[in-house]
């Protein structure tokens, strides 16, 4: 699908982009452009790679020029770019605005104008039923994806919504394994909170499969299973046979007991493709009557898709995912 085509991923130095970089590197992927505001990273990438496949361009998606420079040429989009981290969302709700909203209308307007082929926005569990500003600004996000797909011509819009990845930037994984390895007490929110439980391969296979299956203004979900918190910071003490104690701290500020990937009314029309579900765009006009004559059946007895009802990691399954992405004793 990539044969000789040039990618663009916007946030491109963090965690997806280099599991993005890991898998198409060796193929015949024409030309890969980094996308990001951060010389540091794109210079240490650099260094690291060494490989005249990937380009590097520093920019802001909240600078439509910026982007729309660097998308001359370009086949495919990979839109990463994001303010993710739940507290600071909280303290600078508008400063999430500007990237996760207004920043993903600049890249679809920049694509469409450049005539790029196809767009894949990464979004979010917290997107569905927000409680967050993050989740509040990713909830837009696929709006601003959805109703652009409407008017983007030629240029598809796809969205993926997926749940916490696995040992990424700033998730729970790291922490626990800095704390066992510093002897200090394992801090958790609570126990029975749960997370679905993805792998940044996982990631990178969701947003391919959205890639090559999805239509305008799709938004694509893997089913994903999940794990308590409790039990992922169990199986890290049991594959470093550390015996070091639980400290229950209390649940944060904005943070949920389980997360949605699909809320009742979405999963009411969603459609079940094996490992995944489609979410296909709502595309009825402005002409209001429709509303009021035209429903989808009734919700009374739908329940969301969520980390509390979808299939629970037994002990060993979790442990054996753990030691896949590297936490194991070496």
């Amino acid at each position: 699908m990539f044969e000789n085509k040039t990618l663009l991923i916007t946030g491109g130095t963090g965690s997806f982009g280099n599991a993005v970089l890991k898998k198409f590197l060796n193929t015949n992927i024409r030309e890969i452009r980094i996308f990001s505001r951060d010389e540091k990273k794109q210079h240490d990438m650099r260094v690291d790679l060494q490989n005249e496949k990937v380009k590097f361009y520093i920019g802001d998606v909240r600078d439509y020029d910026s982007i729309n420079s660097a998308l001359t040429g370009v086949d495919y989009v990979f839109h990463a770019a994001a303010l993710k981290q739940v507290p600071s969302c909280e303290f600078y709700p508008i400063e999430a605005v500007k990237t996760n909203v207004l920043g993903t209308e600049n890249v679809l307007n920049a694509a469409i104008n450049k005539k790029v082929k196809k767009v894949i926005c990464l979004s979010t569990d917290k997107a569905v039923y927000p409680i967050n500003a993050m989740g509040i600004s990713k909830a837009m996000m696929e709006k601003v994806m959805v109703a652009k797909s409407r008017i983007s011509g030629d240029t598809i819009l796809v969205g993926t919504r997926y749940g916490n990845v696995m040992a990424s930037r700033g998730s729970v994984i790291p922490l626990f394994y800095e704390q066992i390895k510093n002897n200090q007490p394992i801090t958790i929110t609570d126990p029975e909170m749960t997370r679905f439980m993805m792998t940044l391969d996982n990631a990178v296979d969701l947003v391919l499969y959205a890639f090559e299956h999805g239509n305008s203004g799709d938004i694509l979900v893997q089913k994903s299973p999940a794990s308590t918190i409790g039990e992922l910071a169990n199986a890290m003490l049991k594959i470093y046979q550390s015996n070091i104690e639980l400290k229950i701290i209390g649940t944060r500020h904005a943070e949920k007991l389980y997360e949605t990937l699909l809320a009742k009314e979405e999963f009411l029309v969603a459609e079940d493709l094996g490992d995944y579900y489609r979410l296909a765009a709502d595309n009825r006009d402005l002409n209001y009557n429709k509303y009021f004559t035209e429903g989808s059946g009734s919700i009374a007895n739908i329940e969301e898709y969520h980390s509390h009802n979808t299939k629970r990691l037994s002990e060993v399954e979790l442990i054996n995912l753990l030691k896949s992405i590297g936490y194991n004793i070496s």
